[in-house]
């Protein structure tokens, strides 16, 4: 196989899969990498890399070439790992991208055979289908899905234990589209994979391009999180490495995938209290949390999102099914869609509201007092029978997860615009005047 790009990547990428047994060619424009490689010597510092890089180099696994015709020609794979450097606005700088996409294309052009074509380099969604496939299909004059086939492969490497994590992916996640020449690739691609039970996705090359970005946001999340920990622990005498640990005990709900799905806004007699205190606690020691600070103004746009996907519909009559802050309880203190439905009415649609959970006759003290002062028509919203809250419904809104929404969804009118705030189903795409928030 190919390597083009010999940089931190790439040059991991060649000799670990020398390492395996394969035989790699790396290509790169740099003279001074090639030279470096052929002379047995690694052109970055990573653990264990340096004496990989002499033995396979050694052993005749690992060569180097300026030339991507010439190590085109030798091999059936290009594992394409160049650099996609940001620029200050967050653009990407795709000029080492397009110019391997060009040159594998113009290698192509002379050569017989089917191809595969891997993409590790970070790059942004969108850019393998609308930036790769036409430059090596402009250049070779071949098409991809018959002639060769692209895949997009994200890495997932760390500095520093680089050859651990190549061996011990968290996950392998290979995107492409439905042709032969995408799947012939990711066949290929999945045949080098290191042995061990990680888990591996094959999905489109969009979700396989954004997802090493979400990865590294929620990382620098992490960073900044625990760093915010640091601050509001610090004036007041507390361990935050103590506090720390212990939350990171907790693998059921803290790490874990628990809260981490798209869906309706956070409310609760629980979050919005404890969010609001650590912040009042912070100010009152003049702490600056700016991530904390901003969960309740990051839920607040979420949750206005939410009454706009239902007002642009353009509808009047609306069915609300589920009114707690989540299925199976009662509990309406700060739940997201009683302040939705309050704006419903402040814009003068009509509502009807089922929820088996929540019954009039057991609303007492923090309940009822959240409700008289926030919708106090509530009694003539809300009916304990599905069916007449769903009669002459233009839009039907599903509220929380409860399981049996699912069904209702799966029998409306195609007519009845459905707004699911939840993803109580998984694939509404069949459905014509169906919207999901965030997704």
């Amino acid at each position: 196989m190919s390597v083009l790009g010999l940089g931190y990547v790439g040059t991991v990428s060649a000799v670990c899969l020398a390492e395996a047994g394969h035989t790699v060619i790396g290509v790169d424009p740099n003279q001074t990498k090639v030279d470096l490689i052929n002379a047995g010597k690694s052109p970055i510092v990573e653990d264990r890399v340096a004496e990989m890089m002499a033995e396979h180099v050694a052993a005749g696994r690992v060569s180097a070439t300026t030339s991507a015709d010439e190590a085109i020609a030798e091999t059936d794979l290009a594992i394409v790992c160049v650099g996609t450097p940001g620029n200050d606005n967050g653009s990407l700088d795709l000029t080492h991208l397009e110019r391997a996409s060009a040159n594998i294309g113009h290698a192509l052009a002379d050569r017989d055979g089917f191809f595969g074509v891997v993409i590790r380099s970070t790059v942004l969604p969108g850019t393998s289908r609308n930036v790769v496939i036409p430059a090596i299909e402009a250049a070779s004059g071949k098409r991809s899905g018959v002639d060769f086939g692209v895949v997009m492969n994200p890495e997932f490497l760390r500095e520093g234990s680089a050859v651990y994590d190549f061996n011990n992916p968290p996950k392998i996640v290979v995107g492409g589209t439905d042709d032969e020449g995408s799947q012939r690739t990711a066949d290929m691609l999945l045949s080098l994979a290191p042995p061990g039970d990680h888990p591996v996705i094959r999905t489109r090359f969009e979700v396989a391009e954004m997802a090493k970005y979400i990865d590294n946001t929620w990382h620098a999340l992490k960073v900044a999180f625990g760093n915010e920990v640091g601050r509001i622990c610090e004036p007041l005498g507390i361990d935050s490495h103590q506090v720390m640990d212990i939350f990171c005990q907790d693998t059921k709900l803290n790490i874990s995938d628990k809260y981490l799905k798209p869906g309706m806004a956070f409310g609760g007699s629980c979050l919005p209290k404890d969010v609001r205190a650590v912040s009042y606690h912070a100010r009152s020691h003049d702490v600056d949390l700016p991530i904390i600070y901003n969960l309740t103004a990051s839920n607040e746009s979420h949750l206005e999102r939410a009454v706009k996907l239902i007002l642009d519909t353009g509808v009047r009559d609306v069915a609300i099914l589920g009114l707690s802050f989540k299925a199976g309880t009662d509990d309406l203190r700060e739940a997201p869609m009683v302040e939705v439905a309050e704006r419903l009415l402040g814009k003068g649609l009509r509502l009807s509201i089922y929820d088996h959970n929540v019954s009039l006759a057991f609303l007492t003290g923090a309940n009822a007092r959240f409700i008289s002062e926030h919708l106090p028509h509530l009694g003539q919203l809300l009916d304990d029978d599905i069916d007449r809250v769903l009669d002459g419904a233009e839009a039907v809104v599903i509220g929380n997860g409860n399981p049996d929404f699912a069904a209702v969804v799966e029998r409306l009118d195609p007519s009845i615009h459905v707004i699911d705030l939840v993803r109580i189903i998984d694939d509404g795409s069949e459905l014509p005047n169906y919207q999901g928030l965030g997704w």
